[in-house]
């Protein structure tokens, strides 16, 4: 045999390079903005009038099957929320009285916001701290969307489940 002879090995072979990790798989959870979970999401936004009763609340409330109302006035402008918390809080200060009063007897006036821009991460903070678990997208001060914790955790829940079938795929090959 030759000193020049080199066996054939498999390195001498092209091979497709795989990546364990891309731009979109690597979108870490501290990286995910709002902008992220509104695009996953029907960008349907749901809203009431303050001089609406709670009883009219509360059939959108149930029909859209969701968990809090913009409240907007007349002129269309952002005004508060009425989340189904507010709601039961309030049937248990006035029994049997609660339906006929007004959504602006109820609704949370001083609204905490976002950017479509801020992170999951510094909006779940925010909920969490404030106790509250929907927040209105407002983009140069226009309304563009809600965001609910429901909607992180989905969207999370989504991002981990990609990224095991993504791991599943490689191991498995």
């Amino acid at each position: 045999m030759p000193a020049s002879y080199k066996p054939h090995t498999r390195d001498d072979d092209e091979h497709e390079r795989s990546h364990s990790q891309t731009v979109e798989t690597n979108l870490s959870a501290a990286e995910a903005t709002v902008r992220h979970v509104l695009d996953s999401k029907n960008g349907d936004l749901f809203w009431i009038q303050p001089h609406e009763t709670i009883g009219k609340a509360v059939e959108v409330l149930r029909d859209q099957r969701i968990g809090a109302l913009l409240v907007k006035d007349p002129q269309g402008e952002l005004v508060g929320i009425l989340s189904e918390r507010d709601i039961v809080r309030r049937l248990a200060d006035t029994p049997g009285r609660t339906l006929p009063q007004t959504v602006a007897e109820l609704m949370t006036s001083k609204l905490e916001t976002c950017t479509a821009d801020e992170t999951l991460v510094r909006i779940l903070r925010r909920m969490t701290d404030g106790r509250f678990r929907h927040m209105p997208v407002l983009e140069n001060g226009q309304l563009i969307g809600m965001i609910s914790i429901g909607d992180v955790v989905n969207y999370r829940l989504t991002a981990l489940e990609y990224e095991a079938l993504k791991l599943k795929q490689l191991i498995v090959g």
